[in-house]
């Protein structure tokens, strides 16, 4: 425990440093220390107020264990003493838990954009149409959170059904709440087109990228293979006429991104490239996370795109995670966005309690 101390201890000299650091006149507001240091003192500010509510809880109850040890003290007074020791006991183990939660390393990716690819699985014009569901489910998710949602590139089959689509999500924490949402997600409902009434089951699959700039990872133009081509599908005139359509292929990974939504080729290339960092930057992380976190039995936030994370079953108004052994009667809101972030609040505590029984 001294070692816990310590390190609460180191935290808030180093947030008296900044401060310090901060008020000091020889810092320009414009750079780069500034914005660091700024961002910094953000981040541990409430770790600081946790543990100063932690050193209030133990003076509390340095002093309510004096009153209770005093002999010739007023029995009522002792006795109030011995309940408020009780109480502060609970505060203490509380704050002690908080606090541990907030010194988890972090995700290093919690604050950037996201990447959300939605592609339907198995089940036909009825998984393209579970598909388009859940886009409008995290568009929906997405106003409710002020965030940024921007169609990159979409593929329809019609008949509203979607075959697959790529979105760019930007704003506060995007990626800390929706790594979590990454895997297949299987729907059982009666389609509008069954006359019998008979249940079907399919798929659509979600995957979710941390979005990346070229300072998170360098990609060598010489390990391009770029190719141009005539846009395909709706587009009016411009079908056919021009080479905007892109396709891009990283040669060392094999990993390959097309794009042809924008009539401009240099538009289309770019968002590509986008993409293409994001997929290469995951494929990465995913890897040294494996090598290091190999004897996890669980990670929710793993990314992995062929676990089946959720059911959504409209006959019975539920959504199960199998992650947690979640199931809640609110399909409706879960899909309108509004009850999406009881499920994500759910997997993120499930998430903390692993990664505190692994750092033990």
């Amino acid at each position: 425990m001294s070692e816990f101390h310590d390190k609460l201890k180191s935290v808030l000299d180093r947030f008296d440093y900044i401060h310090f650091r901060l008020n000091s006149i020889d810092i320009d507001y414009r750079s780069s220390e500034y914005t660091d240091l700024s961002k910094e003192l953000s981040d541990i500010s409430p770790v600081c107020f946790e543990i100063r509510k932690l050193l209030k809880y133990n003076d509390e109850i340095k002093s309510s264990l004096g009153i209770a040890a005093m002999t010739d003290s007023d029995p009522e007074l002792r006795a109030m003493a011995e309940n408020e020791i009780e109480t502060l006991k609970v505060s203490i183990e509380n704050s002690e838990n908080r606090l541990k939660i907030l010194l988890l390393p972090k995700d290093i990716d919690d604050e950037k954009n996201a990447i959300l690819e939605i592609r339907a699985g198995t089940g036909g014009d009825e998984a393209g149409l579970f598909a388009a569901n859940l886009l409008k489910m995290y568009e929906m998710y997405s106003n409710i959170k002020t965030w940024k949602f921007e169609i990159l590139n979409m593929s329809e089959n019609g008949i509203g059904s979607l075959k697959e689509a790529v979105v760019s999500i930007s704003g506060k924490g995007v990626f800390a709440r929706l790594k979590y949402e990454s895997g297949v997600h299987r729907v059982q409902r009666v389609p509008e087109t069954e006359a019998s009434g008979r249940i079907h089951t399919s798929a659509a699959t979600v995957a979710v990228l941390p979005e990346v700039e070229d300072i998170d990872i360098s990609i060598d133009e010489n390990d391009l293979l770029i190719d141009t081509y005539r846009a395909s599908g709706a587009g009016g005139q411009h079908v056919n006429k021009t080479d905007s359509a892109v396709r891009i292929t990283h040669i060392p990974t094999g990993v390959v991104v097309a794009m042809q939504d924008e009539r401009s080729q240099h538009r289309n290339r770019e968002k590509a490239l986008k993409i293409l960092r994001s997929k290469i930057y995951e494929n990465r992380k995913i890897k040294k996370e494996n090598e290091r976190a190999s004897e996890r039995k669980i990670q929710v936030g793993s990314g992995d795109r062929s676990e089946r994370i959720r059911t959504y079953n409209f006959s019975q108004g539920r959504v199960s995670d199998h992650r947690i052994n979640l199931t809640l009667y609110k399909i409706d809101k879960i899909m309108d966005g509004t009850a999406l972030d009881e499920v994500i609040d759910k997997l993120i505590e499930f998430d903390q309690a692993e990664k505190l029984k692994n750092s033990v």
